[in-house]
């Protein structure tokens, strides 16, 4: 028996992964800003209509589907997700998930945010490796030169336990690009591989395998809103609203939710 919804609702209020979240509202408006005006950095690898070349429309999807205070007049200060909201997502999440484990699926699991979110994607594909399913590994080592906080690298694709990365020579790093799974797929392909039937990821990975025509599940903050425009147009299968940089262990009563919960 895992946790009930209620419970998870407490859980998300308690860490701040929604309610009144860390994320201010001037970050928010200025990434919708970002995706509207379409720049790389804040598509994710996906390739809006033209309805989102309105900042406004964008504010408007995100406070229907993420919670975010709704008032275009509304500048500054703090901002909000919805944790019914995010209880619901990961309610669809959670089905697309036991659905590749109990068909036992082959599933890519992918971070840009490998300080918080790999420990999570490591217990899901435990799960998945336990009931049969198949990890999908490839395109280790493949990469390309891009700018991180260290300066110009050279950017790597690795795997831990599971999860594909992106790194430098230091480690994994953060990253919005949808380069690394068009590395992976692009490995896939050359060895006569098949794709998988669902990738797990967030940022770039999710965008870009859903832009690829991939079932693609992921995890978006409030300021990140490709996802859910990609969900809204039905190329992204789920998004799910929360606050991505809270401390990894926080994120493990989520993965027993997602793994006992039922429709």
């Amino acid at each position: 028996m895992g946790p009930t919804r209620e419970t998870l609702v407490a859980h998300l209020m308690a860490t701040g992964m929604a309610g009144q979240v860390a994320t201010p509202r001037e970050n928010n408006l200025d990434h919708y800003q970002r995706l509207a005006y379409r720049d790389p950095d804040y598509m994710f690898g996906l390739n809006p209509g033209p309805r989102w070349e309105d900042p406004a429309e964008i504010l408007e999807l995100m406070a229907r589907k993420v919670g975010v205070d709704p008032r275009p007049q509304f500048h500054r200060g703090v901002d909000t997700i919805d944790p019914e909201l995010t209880a619901s997502a990961l309610d669809r999440y959670a089905e697309r998930f036991q659905q590749a484990v109990r068909e036992r699926q082959r599933v890519l699991f992918a971070t840009g945010h490998p300080r918080t979110l790999a420990r999570l994607y490591q217990h899901l594909a435990a799960a998945l490796t336990e009931a049969g399913g198949t990890i999908v590994r490839a395109g280790a080592g493949a990469g390309y030169d891009g700018y991180t906080r260290r300066g110009w690298q050279r950017l790597e694709v690795d795997f831990f336990l599971g999860v594909a990365t992106i790194g430098d020579s230091v480690g994994p790093v953060h990253t919005h690009s949808d380069r690394p799974i068009r590395l992976v797929l692009a490995a896939l392909e050359k060895a006569g591989e098949a794709r998988p039937d669902l990738v797990v990821a967030d940022h770039g990975w999710c965008g870009g395998a859903a832009y690829a025509g991939i079932d693609a599940i992921g995890f978006a903050d409030c300021n990140d809103p490709a996802l859910f425009v990609g969900e809204e147009e039905g190329t992204v299968a789920v998004a799910v609203p929360l606050d991505d940089g809270i401390d990894e262990e926080e994120y493990d009563l989520l993965g027993e939710y997602i793994l006992t919960s039922r429709p």
